[in-house]
């Protein structure tokens, strides 16, 4: 991932992110500009975090199109600007 100044609303970016699968790995690509980067806590029955809360790297992104992107953040997300 890149530094937070990539995350600044206006960028142009290009996230990939990838979910590894048994035998493959599903890849997908998004392209727009940053409207806001934040951490959001979810509802987690999992987590066993303070109030069962768990928090997560959040991207919105607004494509060429006008379409808003919420991208959830993980390790196998590579966030670029372009």
């Amino acid at each position: 991932m890149l530094e937070s100044a990539a995350f600044e609303p206006g960028t142009r970016v290009r996230v990939t992110q990838q979910l590894p699968q048994t035998h493959a790995v599903w890849t997908t690509t998004v392209e727009g500009v940053v409207c806001r980067y934040r951490q959001a806590k979810t509802g987690s029955w999992f987590a066993h975090a303070k109030a069962d809360k768990l928090w997560l790297d959040r991207l919105e992104v607004k494509k060429d199109d006008g379409e808003l992107v919420t991208l959830n953040l993980d390790r196998y997300s590579v966030v670029e600007a372009v």
